[in-house]
């Protein structure tokens, strides 16, 4: 969609130095700037570099474009580029269908209650006492099943599976493949054989979560596998039956909850983080990328590494591993004296 500098403005605020009239069409990186992009800078070298680009203008802050006497480009000036650039990106983003349409080749359930202003599209199939709220989007392959409920504005891309008797609060988000209320990973060896212990709990969803793509949510046991409000969840996270997630938190890609794992509010993983299962993270705590959580780990904790330590305390045995072959060698020179 063809805009104009000056057409974004009301978007974030701020003001213009320079030429409101030229044209942008696409937001880009400064490496991917072309002649119709806005690129952004955030410091003095990306701000250098932007100048430098084939941009049409630049989104940056008051302080980088005070030091600025006659910028050769027209500058997007704002208090703060980072939730600019958020309220730009959405400007821009693809449109979700709304409103209300049903295709024809969905299948829905006689006793499933769809409410007003729903998108239903094409191959959906919405259950048996499924309740579908109010302008929600069910994108192309998704799969409402028997005696779930989903709140007002949910959006199920394409191919995203909510199971038996699961529960979705409002705006929930479950992008491509996500599955929510499969049957957790519950086996008990008996008589020298796995026999399958069944899953009749459920999942429940808060308002505001969003669960990323081929990303699974397991059933409970018994009772529920729940996440609080506002979490958001990566692509290719495995969350077990029984867990329990606080509200806020973040999850990046590939890690790997083991059953009844809790974990508080306002938490930040990396990716490939795996939890052992049946331990408690408190709220407030961050967690480094690759790590191995054995344990719990209390409020306001840093923590990195496998097993899981304070992240100082595993930043200094990574320098003492580094050394590990030079005292090697000195050990072996006094061994040989």
């Amino acid at each position: 969609m063809r805009r104009t500098l000056a057409d974004l403005l009301p978007t974030v605020g701020g003001r213009i130095i320079g030429d409101g009239s030229v044209a942008i069409e696409r937001v880009s990186a400064v490496d991917d700037a072309r002649c119709d992009a806005l690129t952004f800078a955030t410091d003095a070298t990306y701000l250098k570099r932007a100048l430098a680009s084939d941009a049409a203008a630049v989104l940056t802050d008051e302080a980088l474009a005070a030091a600025q006497e006659h910028p050769h480009k027209p500058l997007l000036v704002v208090g703060d580029v980072r939730p600019a650039l958020a309220r730009l990106l959405h400007e821009f983003e693809h449109p979700i269908p709304r409103g209300h349409f049903h295709h024809p080749t969905a299948a829905i359930e006689s006793s499933a209650q769809i409410g007003a202003d729903v998108y239903i599209g094409a191959h959906v199939y919405v259950g048996e006492r499924a309740i579908v709220g109010t302008r929600c989007t069910l994108l192309a392959g998704s799969i409402v099943s028997a005696d779930t409920q989903l709140g007002e504005e949910c959006t199920l891309h394409p191919r995203a599976a909510v199971l038996e008797n699961s529960r979705l609060g409002n705006r929930v988000v479950l992008h491509a493949g996500a599955v929510v209320g499969s049957a957790g990973f519950g086996w008990a060896f008996t008589n020298g054989r796995l026999e399958r212990i069944p899953q009749i709990g459920n999942v429940e969803l808060e308002d505001d979560v969003e669960i990323g793509a081929n990303t699974c949510v397991d059933r409970a046991q018994t009772g529920s596998t729940h996440i609080g409000r506002g979490t958001k969840i990566d692509n290719l996270c495995q969350i077990g039956h029984n867990c329990r997630i606080g509200k806020h938190t973040a999850l990046a890609g590939q890690c790997g909850l083991a059953g009844s794992t809790i974990i508080g509010d306002h938490v930040q993983v990396g990716g490939q983080v795996g939890f052992i299962g049946h331990l408690t993270v408190g709220s407030r705590v961050k967690i480094g990328g690759a790590s191995i959580v054995w344990g719990d780990i209390p409020d306001d904790s840093f923590v990195s590494g496998c097993p899981a330590r304070p992240h100082k305390e595993e930043l200094r045995r990574e320098v003492m591993v580094r050394k590990l072959p030079k005292l090697f060698a000195r050990v072996d020179a006094l061994e040989r004296k």
